[in-house]
């Protein structure tokens, strides 16, 4: 009588299978965690933060692509630490993130969009301590922490600009002047362009707050852009004074 191998084969398959994406989770946080990504993290941030709001602007598949690239960059998170509570925590968050896009963009009359940049908000929170843990481990200094520290400068920005729409989402105003916003995602051209002027301190005037929400967040932004490099640049500087 013959004995039958498929559910042998089958548990090796799984096991094989089990142990290929095992290697590749421990590859992509090796990456992750390496000095060199804060490089692939920076063009990422890059184009979310400079290029995307062009291509929004001019063609109705910039949309798709911001919220593709901003997962992307939440989707780093998981990886960027060693932390199991941080991990845990950045997981949790992406995969609530993913699925409220997936339910606004899916072909149904559901949406959380305020809800969903709340979760916005807590993941740019969560990927900022990421990368300053990141960005002071081993006290060491290179180019690459340099790097790093322009990351976490960047992702105050975003921070900014998923705030504004989460404000304007609730009450109905945010900014004011050279601008028409809609309520959508569109309105993140408009968002970072004024989260970006508030944070280095610029204020061209163009646009301004228009409520006092909007003005609370204008100047907390202002605050950090002072404060960004008197600490977190300096204490780079200082350990790269010790090193010497």
């Amino acid at each position: 009588m013959a004995v039958s191998t498929a559910p042998v084969e089958y548990t090796i398959l799984c096991i094989q299978l089990d142990c290929s994406m095992r290697n590749l989770i421990r590859k992509f946080q090796s990456y992750w965690l390496a000095d060199a990504s804060f490089v692939t993290l920076l063009i990422m941030l890059l184009a979310a933060v400079f290029v995307l709001p062009v291509i929004m602007e001019l063609s109705g598949h910039g949309v798709l692509l911001f919220n593709v690239l901003l997962l992307s960059v939440f989707l780093s998170g998981i990886f960027s630490t060693r932390s199991v509570g941080l991990i845990s925590l950045s997981a949790l968050l992406f995969s609530v993130h993913l699925a409220l896009r997936i339910i606004r963009f899916g072909e149904n009359p559901y949406s959380f969009f305020i809800f969903e940049n709340v979760i916005g908000i807590a993941n740019t929170l969560v990927f900022i301590f990421i990368n300053l843990r990141l960005l002071f481990r081993d006290q060491s200094v290179n180019a690459y922490r340099i790097v790093g520290a322009v990351n976490v400068y960047l992702l105050l920005a975003l921070m900014g600009a998923l705030t504004l729409e989460v404000i304007h989402a609730v009450t109905g105003a945010s900014i004011g002047g050279h601008v028409v916003l809609n309520g959508t995602d569109d309105d993140y051209v408009h968002f970072i362009y004024f989260s970006l002027t508030s944070l280095t301190t610029v204020g061209f005037g163009d646009i301004y707050a228009v409520n006092t929400a909007a003005r609370m967040l204008a100047t907390f932004l202002s605050t950090l852009g002072v404060l960004f490099p008197a600490i977190v640049i300096a204490r780079l500087v200082g350990l790269a004074s010790s090193q010497r």
